[in-house]
């Protein structure tokens, strides 16, 4: 093999960390140690295991990511400030000047809120303007969304504990809280695929999925008033809901994003916003990407979600109609990855199928809920 060849080798990702990366998951490990020190009497063997799988993780996602990375750190600071100046009363949401105004749970979600409207219309300037400093601008206030949005949830899961430390839950348990955690990981999805392949152009159509969501968070909000907190139903108080919903949710946000990308094919492919969009073949590329990392979280969390249902209702299958559904999306995504690996499908067959993919998807994440009943029902609306 000559030299060539040699240097054109990837290089393996832990010879590329520099002392940056390391100081990084240091802290992270820290951060672990100091709370298992402090909790872990609370916590079964499980939770501990979740714990020091967190810091795995997100050292690995930091170093592939150095974007992730500021995100994590981010995240940590605020949220530690806020349990700072809540000093373990929770009435202070009212009285504390950052709490009632910015790092609050329910402040910093609206906050999320309102920055992925403003991104939503941002991109779309940015596009019909080709304005490189107003795509970057969009960008930023994508992450800057993502940013609160963590830190709500985060700080959600503090006061959970501050109501009563029987209440105290990992905030993923209803429509509201996995409204908000489809958000952000849809918009994670979409940063990391807009740096890969370097383009901007797709931001405004993803951004559309994501403020719809804000839409039914806001009316979930001001409606049914459901960012309250609530104590868990029994169903819900296990460790594997703690790893089952972000991995279906990771789904769902992956699929999402396909479905986007789409409609910007499709149309695209009509010569509506051609000269303006990317390439059809980079849109078809980030289509399959997008389904088959959905398609492999999907699979992760069907299988979790059998095995809780196995330790909570006796069975690992019953065609409850929320299981039902789940089989139906998976099998859907199933066909589509066939025909483009196996068949060689490409083009607008495809494109239609992933944005026909998300009403399919939409009805078993939440018209399940609303139109049907069984052993999940205490999701319902």
């Amino acid at each position: 093999m000559n030299n060539a060849l040699i240097n054109d080798e990837p290089i393996p990702l832990l010879k590329r960390l520099n002392w940056q990366d390391w100081v990084y998951s240091i802290v992270l490990l820290a951060g672990a140690m100091f709370a298992f020190n402090q909790y872990s009497h609370h916590m079964d063997v499980y939770e501990q295991g979740f714990l020091f799988g967190a810091v795995a993780t997100f050292s690995w996602l930091g170093w592939s990511w150095k974007a992730m990375r500021n995100l994590v750190l981010g995240v940590g600071v605020l949220s530690l400030f806020a349990i700072f100046v809540y000093d373990a009363d929770l009435q202070r949401a009212e009285q504390a000047f950052f709490l009632k105004y910015l790092i609050s749970s329910q402040s910093a979600i609206m906050w999320m809120n309102v920055l992925f409207i403003l991104a939503t219309v941002t991109y779309w300037v940015a596009l019909f303007n080709s304005s490189q400093f107003t795509g970057k601008f969009a960008s930023s206030l994508v992450w800057s969304a993502v940013l609160m949005g963590f830190v709500g949830l985060m700080v959600r899961w503090y006061e959970s504990y501050l109501i009563a430390p029987d209440v105290g839950y990992i905030p993923v348990s209803n429509l509201y809280e996995v409204f908000i955690l489809f958000c952000l990981i849809t918009a994670l999805l979409y940063l990391y695929y807009e740096q890969r392949y370097a383009t901007r152009q797709l931001g405004g159509f993803v951004m559309l999925i994501i403020s719809a969501a804000v839409g039914f968070i806001l009316w979930y909000i001001f409606d049914r008033e459901a960012h309250a907190i609530q104590p868990l139903v029994p169903a819900l108080q296990s460790y594997w809901m703690k790893i089952h919903v972000p991995a279906n949710f990771i789904g769902y946000g992956a699929f999402s994003l396909a479905a986007m990308v789409g409609i910007a094919y499709l149309l695209s492919a009509r010569g509506i916003l051609a000269s303006r969009l990317p390439s059809l073949d980079t849109m078809d590329d980030l289509m399959y990407k997008s389904i088959a990392v959905g398609f492999a979280f999907f699979t992760i969390a069907t299988i979790l979600g059998a095995m809780w249902a196995a330790e909570a209702w006796g069975g690992y299958w019953s065609w409850d109609p929320k299981e039902t559904w789940a089989l139906i999306v998976w099998l859907n995504y199933a066909a589509w990855l066939h025909l483009r690996l196996v068949k060689g499908m490409r083009g607008p067959i495809l494109a239609w199928w992933a944005v026909v993919g998300l009403f399919v998807t939409t009805f078993a994440f939440i018209g399940v809920n609303m139109f049907l009943s069984g052993l999940h029902s205490y999701g319902e609306l």
